[in-house]
């Protein structure tokens, strides 16, 4: 059936462009890593865990619930960690099908924004109430654009709440917030949106280097990942293998046209996976999900809630 990935013993979503992706993904996928062969065409039996997914306002009207775990399922998604802004987006996207969302709390509703959030009178009590009543595995994803000592109190509060639910801090931001929060406390659970999206590869390598439990997502940095295509980008590949434990890739949903182009976006991620040593492309795709979140990710979630 189009635009379903089909049970059995070949997995291969049918969209209209999949003859040209096939054929990127013959051209170098041998010996990725010098040693050891490319996952290749294989990719597409992988099941995927989608670490970067919102389900915001205006999406509601125009992709109803059913509508976005109908996109997963054509694109092998079994599961996704989903943020909303405001938070009753993940929750109605978790209530429809709990078997495949894992929630996490956003901050942003009512006037709070990206840029704000930290300013609002309220916020310890309000992300406390949400953390009460429903069952968000991580606070975020949130930004941090600038640091600020005066937010100092508001952060301690909202790691004590993450420390006491052993559950992740979801934070987009360059490298001196990632680190001033473990000034807060080292032992803070952080994944690292898109890997630090405006910082350069040298960068990124150099912080993960530096704090050893720091998880990061992909979700945006696919073109950066993919070079020039026939090869993966070189500081990018040694960032993969050298952290392949402590990485997942997303999508990033923040608008609608991100929506329109999901299926594109997934593509987009398994193309580089291809690229991949079987085991290395594995674990990126959803087995570190497995990981962090205590679940079993299988392509027999496919169709179901």
């Amino acid at each position: 059936m189009k635009g379903q990935f089909m049970p059995g013993s070949c997995f291969r979503y049918l969209f209209p462009v999949f003859g040209v992706i096939s054929l990127m993904l013959s051209l170098t996928t041998a010996n990725a890593d010098g040693d050891h062969e490319a996952i290749g065409e294989d990719v597409w039996k992988l099941p995927l865990f989608d670490a970067h997914v919102h389900y915001k306002e205006p999406a509601w009207d125009r992709y109803p619930v059913k509508s976005i775990v109908e996109l997963m399922d054509q694109n092998g998604v079994a599961m996704a960690l989903v943020s909303s802004t405001p938070d009753e987006g993940t929750v109605m996207l978790w209530e429809y099908a709990p078997n495949r969302i894992v929630p996490e709390l956003r901050p942003y509703h009512g006037a709070a924004g990206s840029s704000n959030w930290t300013k609002m009178d309220g916020m310890d009590s309000y992300l406390e109430e949400r953390l009460e009543s429903y069952p968000h595995e991580g606070i975020g994803e949130f930004h941090i654009r600038q640091l600020d000592t005066s937010d100092e109190a508001l952060f301690r509060k909202i790691i004590a709440m993450a420390k006491e639910r052993d559950i992740y801090l979801h934070v987009h931001s360059g490298t001196e917030p990632i680190r001033w929060l473990y000034g807060l406390d080292p032992e803070v659970k952080i994944i690292w949106a898109h890997a630090g999206l405006g910082s350069p590869a040298p960068e990124v390598y150099a912080l993960m280097d530096e704090f050893p439990e720091l998880l990061a997502d992909t979700s945006l940095r696919e073109y950066n990942i993919l070079g020039r295509g026939e090869t993966l980008d070189p500081q990018w590949l040694e960032i993969i293998f050298d952290f392949q434990d402590r990485l997942m890739i997303g999508s990033d949903t923040w608008v609608n046209s991100q929506w329109d182009s999901y299926s594109e976006i997934m593509t987009t991620n398994r193309l580089w996976l291809s690229k991949l040593p079987r085991e290395v492309a594995e674990k990126i795709a959803y087995k570190n999900a497995e990981r962090y979140f205590g679940r079993e990710i299988t392509m027999d979630q496919i169709g179901t809630k």
